[in-house]
């Protein structure tokens, strides 16, 4: 049995589409047991999924407390041993979850991350650092399994009962439960997962707080960190930019970085800012 769960808040104009690229996906793998199972807090999504009539396909009300708690939710009323997450403002490519799983169903194997990449064009300032930070992510993940998965796809095995609900990175979280299971985690970069991203900085620092800053939060992983990111990006800013204007993003995207690591610091270790603050809904990503 494959379960896909799909967390979705306030997302209509972009879950269907979420929601068909899942369905495509799972009917090119000519399986008859599956169930989709899509997690939201509005009664919209609700609706969609009852005018959908398909017995396969759930809705699960959340309580509108975070990714975390909903995914706490989802995981207790799933059936599958495998289990696909994915999230509602984003959609995958062609196949991506019949790669995921030629992997997942491996023995040894918890967890296999696909590859984000962006939606946004490449020639303004936010484009640009979107895939600039999606390909450090890609050469990081080809080089290091113990980089962590992705949030926008990625599909494990069903053992994790349940996260901590304020974790920031419930991505990083899982990841980490699974190889404290002593099970692998891979990369399948044929995995494709098409992403929105911030298009101003304002919305780029909430995003990147608490997706960067949950590492801070609980050292979910040691390969998340503002040292670690100086030495990959020593080595992207003399072979990424392919002229003067994207050099000179770059070096703004490092300074933006910079301030982010030092804001993230101020808010989780400093101030220890609840969970609800720091998570604020992105809307330049939907």
């Amino acid at each position: 049995m494959i379960s896909v769960i799909i967390t979705s808040a306030n997302e209509k104009k972009t879950l269907l589409k979420a929601l068909n690229r899942v369905i495509k996906n799972l009917k090119e793998l000519t399986l008859e047991n599956w169930e989709i199972l899509i997690v939201s807090p509005d009664k919209e999504s609700g609706e969609m999924v009852k005018d959908i009539n398909n017995p396969k396909i759930k809705f699960l009300k959340d309580k509108g407390e975070g990714k975390p708690a909903a995914l706490n939710q989802a995981f207790k009323k799933v059936t599958g041993d495998l289990i696909i997450l994915t999230d509602g403002d984003v959609y995958i490519e062609d196949k991506s979850i019949y790669y995921i799983l030629n992997l997942l169903n491996k023995k040894n194997v918890g967890a296999v991350t696909g590859r984000p990449v962006s939606i946004l064009k490449k020639s303004n300032i936010f484009g640009y650092w979107s895939y600039f930070l999606t390909n450090a992510a890609h050469q990081m993940r080809l080089k290091n399994n113990s980089f962590p998965c992705s949030g926008y796809l990625y599909g494990i095995k069903n053992v994790i009962p349940e996260i901590p609900e304020n974790s920031l990175a419930d991505d990083g979280v899982i990841t980490k439960k699974l190889r404290d299971k002593g099970l692998r985690v891979k990369y399948q970069p044929k995995a494709i997962v098409y992403v929105k991203y911030p298009n101003n900085f304002k919305d780029w620092l909430k995003q990147k707080v608490r997706s960067t800053g949950g590492y801070l939060q609980d050292q979910t992983s040691k390969d998340r960190s503002f040292f670690q990111e100086i030495r990959q990006g020593i080595k992207l800013f003399f072979s990424y930019p392919n002229n003067l204007k994207e050099y000179f993003w770059t070096f703004l995207l490092y300074l933006g970085r910079i301030y982010l690591w030092l804001l993230i610091f101020w808010n989780i270790k400093i101030k220890n800012k609840d969970f609800k603050k720091i998570w604020q809904r992105i809307e330049s990503t939907k």
